[in-house]
């Protein structure tokens, strides 16, 4: 990894704050609506929706029952929606109990930024990549205002014109495409060699919704894969690859690599997209700090999954979170939940816990009030 380049991502965090604090007299942002595309970091129902509820115990710590959330709780996106006084969002997806008023959720777990040759069976990844959210998206923009101006009920359930100009749009995608080619044999340089291709998908998704009259945008790199168990476990890693933190140093670069070229393109498209305010939002960084620091912030596992079955990470791909067996005709837990998920950093060896979740919404939550200016 060229040392500038990680010096650069070690800072990133730091420095986009500072110079978001440069404009100590600006206006504070209000957003009436957000409008969010992404994977499962940030998917509050779709996957569920299309292909099956994501079964207890998700939602477990904060919602009580399944939510549609690969998480024992909130996500980053529901800290989000509080911070801003707005309702958690719906899924696009959704048909039940859904109420788009103060915007709409495009996000599937699994889903790509660029469209896998494959079916979720066959690979596990999600059929709505992020062409295909913003196909959504611009269907929804044009649909809903067509049926709120027929009035009543659908006043109540569908966005304002305006909220589609004055909406925040957030992103969290990526993460998938990287470990899509990895698991397909591809080595982590042959994959690197996709991601300007995968951004290049990115830029164009962002243009277009601009297009559609969006203007503030909310962009997260990728989080290190190299840390996550379900990465880890799928095929053998030597000794040697692992950094002194027990996460794999090589795919935690791929991660970085992808995150600059992505920095690099929230450059450009500032610079070609005069009234875009355009927030790059450092992640990786914070996630990474709390893999490497787990205790001191409070929590007692980083790399051990706290839901799942059994191996060095509590991570079995066979034996998922939640998946339960029949033994003396009573019905138990195999992939059974820890006794303290909010000491726990990792959920289900794929995804993040409540309570990390949260952590990583208050490193980035000074931003937010400055989402709505240009940088």
């Amino acid at each position: 990894m060229n040392p500038i380049i990680s010096s650069l991502f070690t800072l990133s965090l730091l420095s986009s704050f500072l110079s978001l604090s440069t404009s100590t007299h600006a206006q504070q942002c209000h957003f009436p609506a957000i409008f969010n595309f992404g994977d499962s970091n940030s998917d509050t129902g779709g996957l569920s929706a299309a292909f099956g509820q994501a079964g207890p115990p998700h939602g477990s710590s904060f919602f009580g029952s399944p939510a549609g959330r690969y998480c024992d709780g909130r996500l980053v996106i529901d800290f989000i929606a509080e911070s801003l006084g707005l309702p958690y969002l719906s899924a696009f997806l959704d048909s039940v109990g859904s109420n788009f008023s103060h915007g709409a959720n495009f996000a599937t777990a699994g889903s790509p930024l660029r469209a896998l040759n494959s079916t979720l069976r066959q690979s596990g990844f999600s059929p709505f990549s992020l062409d295909v959210q913003f196909v959504q998206f611009y269907n929804f923009h044009n649909r809903s205002q067509t049926v709120r101006g027929r009035g009543g009920v659908y006043t109540t359930m569908l966005p304002e014109a305006d909220s589609f100009s004055q909406a925040l749009y957030t992103f969290d995608i990526g993460q998938n495409d990287l470990t899509a080619g990895y698991f397909a044999n591809k080595t982590v340089e042959q994959v690197g060699t996709e991601v300007p291709e995968i951004i290049s998908q990115f830029k164009n998704a962002i243009k277009n919704i601009y297009g559609q009259g969006g203007r503030y945008f909310w962009i997260h790199n990728t989080g290190p894969i190299g840390c996550l168990a379900y990465v880890i476990e799928r095929f053998p890693v030597k000794a040697s690859d692992f950094d002194s933190h027990g996460c794999v140093s090589s795919l935690n670069h791929l991660a970085q690599q992808f995150n600059y070229a992505l920095k690099q393109a929230v450059i450009e498209l500032r610079a070609s997209l005069s009234e875009a305010a355009i927030s790059y939002v450092d992640v990786y960084s914070v996630k990474h700090e709390l893999f490497l620091h787990a205790q001191g912030h409070g929590f007692k596992r980083s790399l051990i999954s706290c839901c799942g079955h059994g191996g060095k990470y509590n991570y079995n791909k066979g034996i998922g979170c939640g998946m339960k067996k029949i033994v003396k005709g009573k019905e138990v837990y195999i992939g059974k939940p820890c006794d303290e998920p909010d000491k726990a950093v990792v959920w289900d060896g794929v995804h993040f816990t409540q309570a990390a979740n949260k952590f990583i919404f208050e490193k980035i939550a000074p931003g937010l009030s400055m989402a709505c200016h240009r940088q």
